[in-house]
């Protein structure tokens, strides 16, 4: 069901179109969960260390599809705030054809890059095969991928949280029954952990689109909305290319990390992929929030509402401190228990790896949590090179530092600590930046 960010209490409204969002992200997350459980357990753990290391690429592909769906939210979300309902339907099948453009095109780079990326990353030989297929597999379901995101972005667009969650629930339940019954069942090795991931996301990417086709279509616009927009297609590209290179530039400084993290073998290189899922879980959860939050100040721009983000900012920020603040206390505290759901009690320095890299990076989530929150704000009013400025220098900070002090007498733990020194350097300036945008929408000097 629609629903219109602009009108009642914004913290109550904030709250009930975000819980849905974070509930589906957690869902989300148990593909890949699931993945890295079975592997590990039922198995070995080089299998574990193949699924995480073909990860790191995977997160490169989702970056393009988290900016098509940003692109379509952001424009979409201010159109329908706006009550332009026939440019609203030209933005959505704009971004249809943008999206499948980038799509095809990624999977082709993938199929013929597949081995060199994997070289690139210097994945160890005994991991080579393992890798590269689960990798293939994934390539071949990009499309999923691509417009089951897009769908989302646009059901978010449209005030929407809670119809994504059914279809995620239901998937990712069915995932994680599809792992083991291919894994255990019929001995497929991590070609089924793979296929698994494959069949669940198609089914779940057939039905978003096919309910938001329809939801789309029942918005009266008046007269007939042409198919694609220049126009439009610039200014989703305009939000489409920054939050693309924001994920990619992450991204791409993970594969130089696990670049950097496979030198030390593969048990330290199975402990930080199972720590590295479980701080994906959270860092993606409160992004998902984020994007909420970039959805209702759109709308609320569109609107020609902006004093209702102020009030959108605090409630963001208690929003993401009450779930931050108890996953870091698990992880930190607890953090051995919940690792060994990836990893073998046998494996010591697999263990011990991931929960250095846990309690390292967990007192911080109050830090990065506020930033997304901010970068959430400054994305929403498309306010896009201040947006770049903070993630650039969190990227470039972690993948110098890591590149450094893992050459110190800390080793792995050096990169670990490249984290939190990027996290807080980059929140102080996206509040930097945020502080200078008036109720008005309009920054007390000209940064754009």
């Amino acid at each position: 069901m629609n629903k219109d960010l602009t009108v009642g209490n914004p913290a109550k409204v904030l709250w009930k179109f975000c819980l849905p969002l974070f509930a589906s992200i957690v869902f989300q997350q148990l593909y890949n969960i699931a993945d890295s459980l079975v592997a590990g357990k039922f198995i070995g753990e080089n299998a574990l260390a193949a699924v995480g290391n073909s990860y790191e690429i995977t997160l490169v592909f989702l970056a393009f599809a988290f900016g098509c769906n940003m692109g379509c939210n952001v424009v979409s979300a201010r159109l329908f705030g706006a009550g332009d309902y026939r440019n609203l339907k030209t933005a959505v099948s704009t971004s249809c054809i943008f999206t499948a453009f980038v799509c095809i095109a990624l999977m082709l780079a993938g199929l013929l890059l597949c081995e060199a990326l994997l070289t690139l990353i210097h994945t160890p030989s005994e991991l080579m095969s393992d890798s590269e297929l689960y990798l293939r597999i994934y390539i071949w379901g990009l499309p999923f991928v691509f417009f089951y995101n897009l769908s989302t972005g646009i059901f978010s667009a449209l005030g929407d949280s809670k119809t994504p969650f059914y279809f995620l629930a239901a998937s990712s339940s069915a995932n994680i029954l599809c792992d083991i019954v291919f894994v255990t069942v019929f001995d497929m090795g991590i070609a089924g952990v793979a296929w698994a991931t494959f069949i669940c996301q198609g089914v779940s990417c057939i039905l978003a689109v096919f309910v938001v086709s329809k939801r789309i279509k029942s918005i009266e616009a008046g007269i007939k909305a042409p198919y694609f927009n220049r126009n439009l297609l610039i200014q989703i590209i305009h939000i489409a290319v920054p939050s693309t290179l924001q994920q990619s530039f992450i991204s791409v400084g993970n594969i130089i990390i696990q670049g950097q993290i496979n030198s030390f073998g593969a048990s330290v290189m199975a402990g930080y992929s199972a720590g590295v899922k479980l701080n994906n879980l959270l860092i993606t959860a409160l992004t998902t929030l984020a994007n909420g939050i970039s959805s209702f100040a759109a709308q609320n721009m569109g609107a020609k509402k902006p004093e209702r983000i102020k009030e959108g900012i605090r409630a963001g920020i208690k929003m993401v401190w009450i779930l931050s603040i108890p996953v870091a206390l698990l992880y930190f505290f607890g953090g051995k228990f919940v690792l060994l759901l990836f990893l073998n009690t046998t494996s010591e320095e697999a263990i011990d790896t991931g929960l250095t890299y846990l309690r390292i990076l967990s007192p911080f989530y109050i830090f990065v949590s506020a930033k997304l929150v901010a970068d959430g704000i400054l994305r929403g009013m498309e306010r896009m090179k201040q947006f770049m400025a903070s993630t650039f220098t969190d990227l470039l900070l972690r993948v110098i530092l890591a590149s450094v002090l893992s050459k110190t007498v800390l080793g792995a733990t050096g990169i670990w600590c490249a984290w939190p020194v990027g996290w807080l350097i980059a929140t102080c300036i996206s509040f930097f930046f945020l502080k200078r945008i008036s109720l008005n929408g309009k920054t007390k000097t000209d940064l754009n």
